[in-house]
């Protein structure tokens, strides 16, 4: 049995999704209208949409485990291919590691039919507790009328007409082998829809006739649905069990209900029934007239045939994909009649549509072919002419683990290509011989698309066109990279490197078919995934991270710089202004300036210092300040010893009479003197050692406020 691939069973999965929300929407939509319209319709239309749910999650997850099977087979198989496995230590034993395809079998041993005997038990229990609840009462509550008819009429016809819809779409589906579990699903689409169309029918006999007869036969209905499929379940589980079945087969899930699916495929029940009339009544069709009539006829009918069909041949209908010719009698020529797309000149380029051309043999339609080699599984495809976009590896392949970020220190891809750039130069030196070479590893896809069918067919055979384009593209590439430094392509140059590579590049192939150049545009350049090898990674890093500690550490000096600065002077600003003023000081000093630039320098450092907001234009101001009190103190005393000299020499003795007594006086101002007669011999001094600044003036208002 031929197995999908897995983007076979990712289209399953996406649909399958796509119907478990369906199922999920339209079940709460019922849901809210049993709730809210008392209908008794709803509940059970409620709860057999349910068991949809779950068939449409068992089909998901199955689908999705097929995805991851033929994923992981086609990982085996690469691995295979490659001759990995023959080098590994767990050679032989390959199949105990696909645990995808061993989930696979799980899932369809016991999963499937554990929800298929889940569903079989919802439904035969609802269904036969809702047809005992009926045959006991029909007039009971739980059959009442809906509420909401015309709620219920729009739904019902919502329901109906877009569960048909889908299950068409998925019938149709499923009669592909890979898709055949998407009948069970198409089934339950179909079973939504007949469900839609029972509750409209209802609520159209409620609101036009004012009849509700039909809405209390509905829940019956539903009921004897459920049992029905129920049963239908359980049978398929039985019978599943004695149906013999090929190796490597997938079981026909036992929900997939067979009554269903001929709803959900009307065109069958044509078919099983012409079968089963020609079976049963062996009609002979050779003897009815009108197969003598064809056979009486049949040279000119074959004729008439052949002749329409060489007349077809003038009829050339481009796919979307593609771009060609048309040749008549060997030359390049304009379709006689085109209704799609093709070139206003002569060059008989035609793109997609419908073109007429004289008939084969005098005109052909051909299609350039494009030979490549699939850089993953190494075969050789062949493709017809595109209007799509193609890339060209112009050194390094592109990295084969797009989903997670690659360091310099893992491998990028199988095949790298590493080509040759110059090493960082000295500053100090102005000679490239200094220069060494550095080994980089670089990712350059260019992407372009065929503008020119002609050119593209004539500048090479099909299996040297991609080849001579990739081996001019690797030489541009690698003669660009060699002139450029390794900083440059790590860092510096990665915005214009592309820019300058597209236009290196067109200008190389515009030189292909005589400088007409090879029929192709290219829209897009790219450069990155750069890196050294893998080996001198860690040496890389080691530099990075030095830099940004020589980075950190210039950052920490700078921000120690600005503060130091406006401590000291208050802005950094005004700080440069200073030294650059001490610095013009120093050139007037030693150019041997005259007094007044130097006097005029030192103003201008001195006022710039006074401007100054820190810890300088504090100090300067203070020493400012003493310097102005000790220059006036010592002027004052100046001032004092002249006017003395002056009245010395105006009165020597009256001078110095006044400065003894002055003297005299200042020493005595604050001693005790006692006055005794010059002759008095025998002297008694009685003296009391009371200070005589103690106690207050008890009479004086202004005395003591000094203790306040």
């Amino acid at each position: 049995m031929m197995k999908g691939d897995y983007l076979t069973y990712r289209r399953g999965s996406s649909v399958s999704l796509l119907g478990l929300i369906l199922q999920i929407v339209l079940t709460i939509a019922m849901l809210l209208y049993a709730i809210y319209s008392h209908d008794s319709v709803g509940v059970y239309a409620t709860i057999f949409l349910g068991t949809g749910i779950i068939i449409w999650a068992v089909q998901l997850l199955v689908f999705d485990q097929h995805r991851r099977e033929r994923i992981e087979a086609l990982e085996a198989d690469q691995l295979a291919a490659s001759g990995a496995v023959s080098a590994s230590a767990f050679e032989g034993v390959s199949d105990d590691l696909r645990v995808a395809a061993r989930r696979l079998i799980f899932i369809q041993k016991w999963i499937v039919p554990a929800s298929a005997v889940l569903v079989a038990g919802i439904n035969l229990f609802f269904g036969l507790s809702g047809a005992q609840r009926w045959v006991g009462d029909s007039s009971s509550t739980d059959f009442n009328s809906s509420k909401l008819a015309g709620f219920g009429l729009a739904i019902g016809v919502a329901m109906g007409v877009i569960g048909f819809i889908f299950a068409r779409f998925t019938s149709g589906m499923g009669k592909e082998k890979a898709w055949g579990m998407l009948r069970s699903g198409a089934a339950q689409s179909v079973a939504g829809s007949l469900i839609g169309v029972l509750i409209a029918v209802g609520a159209f006999f409620q609101l036009a006739l004012d009849k509700g007869s039909f809405t209390g036969w509905a829940p019956l209905i539903i009921a004897i649905a459920m049992i029905v499929l129920g049963a239908e379940i359980v049978m398929n589980l039985v019978l599943d069990m004695y149906r013999p079945r090929k190796p490597g087969e997938d079981p026909r899930p036992a929900f997939d209900s067979r009554l269903l699916g001929l709803l959900a495929a009307p065109d069958r029940i044509a078919e099983n029934a012409r079968e089963a009339l020609s079976c049963q009544f062996g009609v002979d069709v050779t003897s009815t007239w009108f197969y003598r009539l064809v056979t009486r006829w049949a040279f000119l009918l074959v004729a008439a045939g052949v002749f329409i069909g060489w007349l077809m041949t003038s009829l050339v209908v481009v796919q979307p994909h593609e771009r060609g010719l048309i040749l008549t009698n060997g030359r390049i020529s304009q379709p006689l009649m085109s209704f799609g797309e093709s070139a206003s000149d002569d060059s008989g380029d035609i793109g997609p549509g419908l073109h007429v051309k004289w008939p084969w043999p005098i005109a052909s339609y051909e299609t350039p072919v494009l030979v490549s080699q699939n850089r993953r599984t190494g075969d050789i495809v062949e493709d017809q002419t595109t209007t799509g976009v193609r890339i060209l590896d112009l050194a390094s392949d592109r990295a084969d683990n797009k989903s997670t970020p690659i360091v310099w220190t893992e491998t990028h891809s199988a095949r790298e290509m590493l080509n040759i750039v110059h090493g960082d130069r000295s500053d100090s030196s102005d000679s490239a011989d200094v220069a060494g070479l550095s080994l980089l590893a670089v990712e350059v896809p260019m992407q372009y698309v065929v503008q020119n069918v002609e050119l593209f067919d004539r500048f090479a055979s099909p299996a040297d066109r991609e080849e001579l384009l990739k081996v001019i593209g690797r030489r541009v590439v690698t003669q660009y990279l060699g002139e450029l430094q390794m900083h440059q392509v790590l860092a510096s140059y990665r915005t214009t490197m592309p820019e300058e590579l597209m236009k290196r590049l067109n200008a190389a192939y515009s030189k292909l078919n005589n400088g007409q150049g090879p029929g192709i545009k290219i829209v897009f350049v790219g450069v990155h995934g750069v890196h050294p090898p893998k080996k001198v990674a860690p040496n890389f890093l080691r530099v990075i991270q030095a830099q940004q500690n020589q980075a950190s550490s210039i950052e920490d000096a700078e921000k120690a710089r600005i503060k130091i600065l406006t401590e000291i002077v208050g802005t950094v600003k005004l700080a440069d202004d200073i030294v650059d003023a001490l610095n013009e000081l120093d050139v007037v000093r030693g150019a041997g300036g005259s007094d007044t630039e130097i006097v005029d320098a030192e103003l201008k450092v001195q006022r710039l210092l006074e401007q100054a907001g820190g810890e300088a234009g504090e100090s300067l101001l203070v020493a400012s300040s003493q310097r102005w009190q000790r220059h006036m103190s010592e002027r004052g005393r100046a001032a004092l010893l002249q006017g003395q000299l002056d009245a010395y020499l105006a009165a020597p003795e009256l001078f110095r009479s006044k400065m003894y007594f002055d003297a005299w006086l200042d020493s005595t101002k604050y001693a005790r003197v006692y006055l005794v007669p010059k002759g008095l011999e025998d002297l008694k001094i009685r003296i009391e050692l009371q200070d005589r600044e103690a106690g207050t003036k008890i009479f004086d208002t202004e005395a003591g406020k000094e203790f306040n």
